[in-house]
């Protein structure tokens, strides 16, 4: 019995297969081949298309199933875990009404900052753990208030995952873990959120059906099913943002376990017991998958905008004009630049990079910094300073953050992450590992092989999660070596932050 999953990504599309009774991983697939490009009609806006979105699931899944190792025949259920806050807009036949405003889009920043005040800071942070801030509820405020003709045509307002499992079942459904990344969820009350409905004034048939993270959230439509080469009815069994997905793939489901990634956003998340909320709305605080009535598990999400987007816009800045490829045009790969940037010492010749320049960061108040170069020697810096110090500055980010986290109580001895995105750089692990202070244990997982399992533990064909989770080990411990070293270049790079924000 065969498990598919599903990760809506903001660069690509990725998904695997898994067999439930050896655990296995069968066969991953990504689509498209080239990073999915984001829409920036004005400086700040950030959007993409869920039909497109819709068309790159489809193909990466026929790319999968075109591995032949496995009969697509015997999945039995889907799993979906998607990039968090993006906002997908449907009317009565469910034609997408526009293009998402995803997740590092910042033009909502003021509808958040208006329902903050009016609502009251105090009430917000105890009943909603966040402020309204850039989230999906103030994106749908944007709509509501610049678009009125595309807002009265709105049947139900989504996350991008319940998007895909729309076009997946046709089914609309959300869950209490997707309303409270949106900001719809009143933790108080433990249902959805009359203060921000009434100020925005939304009207609570917008938002589809709630049911369970780990539940049916409808069966694979006949033509979809006929297209994917799959079983009528399949069950789509779970759905989940990207960073509580991640968390969930490396079994980070119980109070002080913390996680990690770094993909085209850095997320460091924590779960919690307690409905815990940073006074600054920094870090955030949604349910976990795992969050109930009576196992109120919150997970504690610091999230940085430009890490991987950072790695691969100084990659694409490179081309072939560095060190040791002579100006060679067809330009550096990753592993080149890492090997390039690991034979410099750590501080890259004292050039630092601050890798703010996607959008409004939560740990700076959703203030735009932007990316700054800082103590450029035209003399001495070459493409693998620049790499290496653009990683440094991601490491030093997450430290900053980090500390964010670690005056909410978030104090982590070891932190879990996939051996994947920038994870795979040895630069990097590094920088992080020193610069934060904690292990790193790396994984061999990613989060469609979390959606796949999060399938299994929703159809019933797991027991629990300790049995889902069976066999899940480490393959790499990294320890601080040089957390001296990173320190004092981390005073460094925080005093000429200082200067921007």
């Amino acid at each position: 019995m065969l498990l598919l999953g599903i990760d809506l990504g903001t660069s690509s599309i990725k998904v695997a297969v898994t067999d439930v009774d050896t655990h296995r991983v069968l066969a991953t697939a990504q689509y498209p081949d080239e990073e999915a490009a984001i829409i920036a009609r004005q400086p700040g806006w950030a959007e993409q298309s869920p039909d497109l979105w819709w068309e790159y699931v489809q193909a990466a899944i026929r790319r999968v199933h075109a591995s032949g190792v496995y009969n697509p025949m015997d999945i039995a259920a889907v799993g979906i875990a998607y990039q968090m806050h993006g906002l997908v807009l449907v009317d009565k036949e469910q034609r997408v009404l526009r293009d998402s405003i995803i997740w590092c889009d910042s033009r909502a920043v003021p509808y958040g900052d208006g329902a903050f005040a009016a609502i009251g800071e105090q009430r917000c942070l105890q009943r909603l753990l966040n402020s309204p801030g850039n989230f999906t509820a103030a994106k749908l405020a944007w709509v509501k208030e610049n678009e009125p003709e595309i807002y009265s045509r709105i049947d139900k307002a989504m996350l991008p995952g319940d998007f895909i499992a729309l076009r997946l079942t046709g089914e609309a459904t959300t869950s209490i873990s997707a309303l409270s990344e949106g900001i719809f969820w009143d933790f108080a009350a433990d249902t959805l959120s009359e203060d921000v409905f009434r100020y925005f004034g939304f009207e609570r048939s917008v938002i589809p059906e709630v049911r369970p993270v780990f539940s049916a959230h409808g069966g694979l439509k006949a033509d979809v099913a006929t297209v994917l080469g799959m079983k009528k009815g399949i069950p789509v069994t779970y759905k989940a943002g990207d960073q509580p997905n991640n968390a969930l793939s490396l079994n980070v489901l119980e109070p002080g376990e913390v996680a990690a990634t770094a993909g085209t956003s850095g997320v460091i998340y924590g779960v919690s017991d307690s409905l815990v909320y940073d006074p600054g709305s920094r870090v955030n605080s949604f349910a976990h998958v795992n969050y109930g009535p009576e196992s109120r598990r919150v997970g504690v999400l610091l999230c940085i905008n430009g890490t991987g987007i950072l790695n691969r816009w100084t990659r694409d800045l490179v081309g072939g004009r560095g060190e040791g490829r002579g100006g060679d045009a067809a330009g550096w790969s990753y592993e080149e630049l890492n090997a390039a940037a690991a034979k410099l010492e750590p501080g890259a010749g004292g050039l630092k990079v601050l890798p703010f320049g996607n959008g409004a960061e939560r740990i700076f108040y959703n203030k735009i910094v932007g990316a700054q170069l800082l103590g450029l020697d035209l003399n001495a810096h070459g493409a693998a300073h620049l790499y290496r110090a653009g990683q440094e500055g991601i490491a030093f980010a997450f430290r900053y953050g980090l500390d964010i986290m670690r005056e909410n109580g978030m104090n982590p001895g070891v932190i879990r992450a996939g051996k994947a995105n920038m994870f795979k750089s040895p630069v990097f692990i590094e920088a992080f590992v020193n610069a934060t202070n904690v292990p790193v244990e790396l994984y061999n997982s990613d989060g469609s092989v979390g959606a796949a399992i999060g399938a299994g533990i929703g159809a019933g064909l797991y027991r629990d999660a300790k049995e889902a989770f069976a066999g899940l080990r480490p393959v790499q411990l990294i320890e601080p070596t040089k957390a001296g070293v990173y320190d004092n270049l981390y005073g460094e790079w925080k005093h000429y932050l200082s200067l921007f924000i």
